[in-house]
């Protein structure tokens, strides 16, 4: 069984989780520069199983595509492209900056730490993931 991956995308910065091989841990993995992104996935495919790619999905309060949905939607094109065997599935990152910030404040991050916006960007991409863990594994309860 391979990971799951899912990606916070930005126009800076990506923020990067991934769940342990098992896929039952949701854990922030790194943040990078966007435009090194495929290179680093690159690197970290190399190395590692990824059976799904969760992609951020930024949308409105009213449920419309914010303004950032293009820039997700291309990077999810070229990813499509570069590696058609990883299926993409969206997952909704509303509130997701904001819980994270209120998590790193619970978690005692220390507030340099905190203003740091690529640790804001990993955390974001962990709750995504683990969001995305959590609808799944409820779909499949119902199954049951």
């Amino acid at each position: 069984m391979g990971r799951i991956m899912a990606i916070d995308y930005g126009q800076k910065r990506v923020g990067i989780a991934v769940t342990d091989s098992l896929q039952l841990i949701a854990n922030g993995l790194s943040t990078v520069l966007t435009h090194e992104v495929f290179n680093f996935l690159d690197n970290y495919f190399s190395k590692e199983k990824v059976d799904t790619l969760v992609l951020g999905y930024p949308r409105q309060m009213n449920n419309q595509d914010s303004e950032s949905f293009l820039y997700v939607k291309q990077f999810e094109t070229a990813f499509k492209r570069k590696y058609p065997d990883i299926p993409v599935v969206f997952e909704d990152e509303r509130f997701t900056s904001a819980i994270a910030a209120q998590t790193m404040v619970a978690g005692g991050m220390k507030k340099k730490d905190r203003q740091k916006k690529e640790n804001l960007d990993k955390i974001s991409a962990t709750i995504i993931l683990q969001s995305f863990m959590e609808r799944r594994d409820l779909a499949n309860q119902r199954k049951i």
